[in-house]
């Protein structure tokens, strides 16, 4: 890979990381698209997958700690689920796995803007139907975000309740990922060096990231996280309407 190529992957993953440390999620969303543009599309979802398992046991144990039980529940399905992303991922022709990659960023964006639901309190097979849908995407697009950032988002607890309980349901997913991707022999360690180059500023910008979410009050938090999923959703636009 040619050092500007690499140098450009190593900032857009500093970009996802500090996302990701701000808002609790988001690193996916961003990142697959990104380095999809460097190498093929299924690579960069194992890549991802990697890198958010290696940064997803770091502080993973307060992480829990802060999260609701309901995070067990999802990440519990969406690992049973995610072999079944990753192996349908790999028998798509690239060119529509981008296309279909790009609408899943949309999607995240449009599922946040249904109105809140105060109060609500989601039963087992909202739960489990979450947690499936989390897997499945997990597995294809490397995003388990879309069903559960709404799940959490749009009900009104803690916002540090919030965003470990995302980051648990993300670490579960990403374990269940990387497993299947090597135990399918989908993986390979092109994909593993890679991560392990891509680390350091994903250390770096998620450490970073967690200071500033510390540093934020609930409405601009929530603010920014709007914001991150419009400018998702607005990537995904773009990358439908740009020619390769």
């Amino acid at each position: 890979m040619p050092l500007l190529s690499l140098a450009l992957c190593a900032l857009a993953a500093f970009i996802a990381a500090f996302v990701r440390g701000m808002a609790g999620f988001g690193m996916a969303i961003l990142l697959v698209p990104l380095i999809g543009l460097v190498i093929p599309p299924g690579e960069a979802v194992v890549v991802s997958n990697m890198l958010a398992l290696m940064i997803g046991l770091v502080g993973a144990r307060k992480v829990w700690a802060a999260g609701e039980k309901s995070a067990g529940v999802i990440g519990a399905a969406a690992m049973l689920l995610t072999p079944v992303g990753l192996l349908a991922l790999f028998a798509t022709p690239p060119e529509v796995a981008r296309v279909l990659i790009a609408i899943v960023a949309l999607a995240a964006f449009l599922m946040v803007l249904l109105p809140a639901r105060p109060g609500h309190a989601p039963g087992k097979v909202e739960t489990g139907l979450t947690g499936a849908a989390a897997g499945l995407l997990t597995g294809f697009a490397g995003m388990p975000g879309p069903p559960v950032v709404p799940y959490y988002l749009r009900r009104p607890i803690p916002r540090e309740v919030a965003r470990a309980s995302m980051l648990t349901v993300f670490l579960l997913t990403s374990i269940a990922s990387t497993a299947a991707a090597l135990a399918l022999g989908l993986a390979s360690w092109r994909d593993a060096l890679f991560a392990a180059l891509l680390f350091g500023p994903v250390l770096l910008g998620n450490h970073l990231g967690a200071k500033a979410f510390g540093k934020v009050s609930d409405p601009v938090w929530r603010g920014f996280v709007g914001f991150l999923l419009a400018m998702s959703a607005l990537m995904a636009v773009l990358r439908l309407i740009t020619p390769n």
